[in-house]
Formats: C-alpha cells, sequence, structure tokens
C-alpha cells in the first residue's frame, strides 16, 4: 500500500530539518528520508565546525542568542556584521557573481532565523577561540563570526534531532530517494530504496535537501575537472548527487557554480570521507601565519591575501593543482601559541626540527635546496617597520617576491620550526538548482516553477562561485530550509 504525507523531506542535514521543522510547525503530516544509517545520519552538518555567519548591529543582537555576561561585554570587541558587511563580503568574495535575490534572502533573514533556531532548542555560544584573539589586553574578534552553535555541526545536528523528535516527525533511515513520481505536470511523490527493495511514498509537496554531489568522485571528474576524484572527502559519504539527478531527470533547471566547491587544505592522511571521531579537525587554516610550500619547495598562493574566513575555501582547489596534491604548511615559534586547535590533535602529520636545514629533508615529497632558498628570499623580502597583529589585514607584506605575501609577513627565523602536511578536502560543491526566492519552489529549464518540488541547502544553486565568506553555509541551509518547509506545507494544504 502507498503511503501518503503532506510533505517528504530527502535528507537529514541541518537545511532538511530546518524544513521538516517549518512545515511540521503549520500542521502538516511530514515524513524525512536518511540514506545513511542512523549513526552516519545528518549529512555533511554533522561534520562542520558550528559558526555562523550572520546580520548583526551590535552586541544587543548577539544577547538575542546566548546570554553574554558584564564582564565578558566590556573585556570583548565583538564588532559588527552588518547587512552591508555581510553583502559586500559575499559579492566581493563571489566576484559579484552571487544571485542578487538569493544572496538578499540569505543576508536579510539570517538573524531572524538563527533566532527561530535559537526558538527550537539551539544553543548559540562565542566563538572565542578561533575567531578571536587578545590585542592590548581585549579580547577581539576577527572575520565577522563571533557565534557558533555549541557543540559544533555535530551539536547542531543533536539539537534538531531532538527538536525533530519532540515534533513526532517520521524519519525512514538507510532510504535513499532513487527517483521522483512525476506525471509531466507535477511531482507526487518519490521512489525509494531501502534495504534492496523499492517503494513508493506519496506526497503533495517534496522538499530535496540532501546535499551536492562532493561524495562521487566521477561527478567530481566530470564537473569540476580532471584531478578531482584524488580529493578526500571531508564529510558524508552518502552525498552522491542523487537528489540533483533526479531533479534534472525531470527538467529542473541547473543553476550557479558547477565547476566550483567549497574546498580546504585538509590533512594528507586522512581517511577518503568524514571521520565523525574527528571531525573538522583535520582542517588546517592557520596558514595566514606561516608558509605554504608545494613539492618543487616553492610557496604558490598568497598566505596573507585575506583572513583565512574569506580565503580557506578555494585554497584547497590550489592545493589539488600542485604536484603531487599535497603542501606543507611550515611556522617557527613565534605563532605556535596562535595555532587553532587542530594543529594540537593526534592525528596529524608533523615533522619538527631546531634548523631550517634540519627541516627540510623531513618534508616528505619536496625539494629541499629549494625550499631553503625560498624561506631565505621571503625572509629577506618582509617588511620590518609594520606592526603584526594577527586579528587585522595588518599590511605587514613582502616587497619583490612573487607570489606576495599581503599580511602577517614575519621572518621565519624562531626554532623550532614545525611543518603540516595537507591535501585538498572538498567540503561541498556550488552547482545546484534554481528555485524561487520567495518560496524555494524548484524552477524547470523555462524558469516555470515545477509544482510539488522545492529545494534547501546545499542543493540551491547560485549563491557561491570561486570563493566562499566561512560559517554561511549552515545558515544558509536554515534559511531556505525553512522557507521550503513553510512553502511546502502551505502548497500541500491548499492544494497547489
Amino acid at each position: 500500500m502507498t503511503q501518503q504525507y503532506d510533505v517528504i523531506v530527502v535528507g537529514k542535514g541541518n537545511a532538511a530539518m530546518c524544513a521538516a521543522l517549518a512545515a511540521r510547525d503549520t500542521g502538516a503530516n511530514v515524513v524525512m528520508l536518511e540514506a545513511a544509517p542512523e549513526e552516519e545520519g545528518g549529512g555533511n552538518s554533522r561534520f562542520a565546525g558550528g559558526p555562523m555567519r550572520f546580520a548583526f548591529d551590535s552586541v544587543e543582537d548577539l544577547k538575542k542568542l546566548t546570554p553574554l555576561t558584564d564582564e565578558e561585554i566590556a573585556n570583548t570587541d565583538f564588532g559588527t556584521n552588518t547587512k552591508d558587511e555581510f553583502f559586500d563580503d559575499l559579492y566581493r568574495l563571489t566576484n559579484y557573481r552571487t544571485d542578487p535575490d538569493l544572496s538578499e534572502a540569505l543576508v536579510t533573514r539570517s538573524q531572524e532565523t538563527l533566532i527561530w533556531l535559537r526558538s527550537k532548542g539551539v544553543r548559540f555560544v562565542p566563538l572565542y577561540e578561533r575567531q578571536a584573539g587578545v590585542v592590548n589586553g581585549k579580547r577581539k574578534f576577527f572575520g565577522r563570526i563571533p557565534l557558533e552553535v555549541s557543540g559544533g555541526g555535530a551539536g547542531l545536528v543533536e539539537f534538531l534531532n531532538e527538536a525533530v523528535r519532540k515534533s513526532n516527525i517520521e524519519v525512514r533511515y538507510e532510504s535513499r530517494a532513487a527517483s521522483l513520481i512525476y506525471d509531466g505536470e507535477r511531482v507526487h511523490g518519490v521512489r525509494v530504496q531501502h534495504k534492496g527493495k523499492q517503494t513508493e511514498l506519496r506526497a503533495k509537496s517534496v522538499i530535496l535537501a540532501c546535499g551536492g554531489f562532493e561524495a562521487n568522485p566521477e561527478m567530481r571528474t566530470r564537473y569540476l575537472g580532471p584531478g578531482w576524484e584524488l580529493a578526500k572527502v571531508r564529510g558524508t559519504r552518502f552525498n552522491q548527487g542523487d537528489g540533483l539527478k533526479m531533479a534534472l531527470d525531470i527538467g529542473a533547471a541547473p543553476y550557479g557554480n558547477w565547476s566550483g566547491c567549497h574546498a580546504t587544505g585538509w590533512e594528507l592522511n586522512a581517511p577518503e570521507f568524514g571521520d565523525l571521531s574527528v571531525g573538522d579537525q583535520f582542517q588546517k587554516h592557520s596558514y595566514i601565519l606561516g608558509l605554504m610550500i608545494n613539492a618543487e619547495g616553492k610557496r604558490f598562493v598568497d598566505e596573507g591575501a585575506d583572513l583565512h574566513s574569506f580565503t580557506y575555501a578555494k585554497y584547497g582547489r590550489a592545493v589539488l593543482q600542485q604536484p603531487g596534491q599535497f603542501a606543507w604548511q611550515v611556522y617557527d615559534a613565534k605563532v605556535k601559541p596562535l595555532l587553532r586547535s587542530e594543529y594540537r590533535i593526534k592525528r596529524i602529520t608533523r615533522v619538527s626540527a631546531k634548523t631550517l636545514e634540519d627541516l627540510a629533508p623531513q618534508l616528505t615529497g619536496v625539494n629541499a635546496d629549494a625550499f631553503i632558498k625560498t624561506v631565505h628570499e621571503f625572509n629577506a623580502a618582509t617588511r620590518k617597520d609594520i606592526p603584526f597583529n594577527h586579528t587585522i589585514k595588518d599590511g605587514k607584506c613582502t616587497v619583490g617576491i612573487d607570489p606576495p605575501k599581503s599580511n602577517w609577513a614575519q621572518r621565519l627565523d624562531s626554532p623550532p620550526f614545525e611543518a603540516y602536511a595537507i591535501t585538498c578536502g572538498i567540503t561541498f560543491t556550488w552547482g545546484g538548482l534554481r528555485i524561487d526566492r520567495e518560496t524555494a519552489q524548484v524552477l524547470n529549464v523555462h524558469f516555470h516553477r515545477i509544482p510539488g518540488l522545492y529545494c534547501a541547502g546545499e542543493m540551491v544553486g547560485g549563491l557561491f562561485y570561486f570563493n566562499y565568506p566561512s560559517g554561511t553555509g549552515l545558515v544558509a541551509g536554515a534559511v531556505f530550509g525553512r522557507v521550503a518547509g513553510a512553502s511546502a506545507a502551505a502548497a500541500a494544504k491548499s492544494g497547489t
């Protein structure tokens, strides 16, 4: 017997659960389909760090989301991320290609969406360790991200899991959506593979929120290009592009940067897919404080082009393009206290030495003589008349070398020296589906709405191109998940 629902949500990460909760708030009968078994559920969200980039004008806006003591407020510069600043960062980083309607919805609805998440039991805390530093005795935030979800992405998934349980939303695990039930006019449900058997679930509305194709090496190579099959996958192994394929099969419009993705520096010897016991700690995001060296012993990016929040998501691609698809990050003792927590985990490829000459042969795969030459040239090129300040773009740069280092360019001269081996870790793909901004309804290739079909999360195309401001993905998933859930439920009730 075919079961009938008001709303089917395909996926069970942040965007999917926000969609299900928003639909359930209207009284809709909702079922969620999760391809993973329960112990691996939660999509890419479970592997995320948890920073949340949203628009806020002052500490008063932060107090709507988390309790702050008078002492914290007095001793901390939380900064701002006004709507204008959020827009400026998003447009600047995407080379002004981000969809204006989608980006406006993201920015203007970001704060209210986090307040809604708070009402669902999600807890936010100040992001002291990763996005703040002490300057002149006062803690200062940088990168315009002062808050994260308590417990990171895994914490977010647990908070939302609890909200889903309290809302009595049905969840079916190990249930991979195979195709949409479509009669040429509207979507009526989903064909589902469960333990080798196919069943049909019928619904008045279907929301696709099951991620991109980053875990599918064939699709990575086809859309991102040669060599991308060699990238490590930072998150879930279940994001195989199924939702995108089934939508395109019925004429949905592809949209966005299909040859682009979010990719970062990642532990060289990390496993093929994300490891829940490690989470996001295989990342290596303190490169702004040191040098990145390839197999030829050369630098290949401007490590100090901007705060890491605004470069890390594109530098994974740069690493993948190097000989052997690897690099070493090199630091000296001056900056070691500033390195992020991921440099202190046990599962790490690290070497150290008291001299650069002793360090060089330990950098496996690197031309040692060229490395020594690179460091000497870099040290000679650093400006000494500008003070170092890691919480701002300090302008402490190099002169006369290529690539330059535009900020935080300190001589590498204080032993002991340490180096960390990295490769490329892909987080999520940017190509997706074209949706209506107001309803998150999927559009067809003629830009007409497909009745009964909605989309949220990493499957939404058009937001990110070439680069990405950190902390935006989870917020975008929640914003458009909430929109999709409310719209799908309303359409189910009205029969449209």
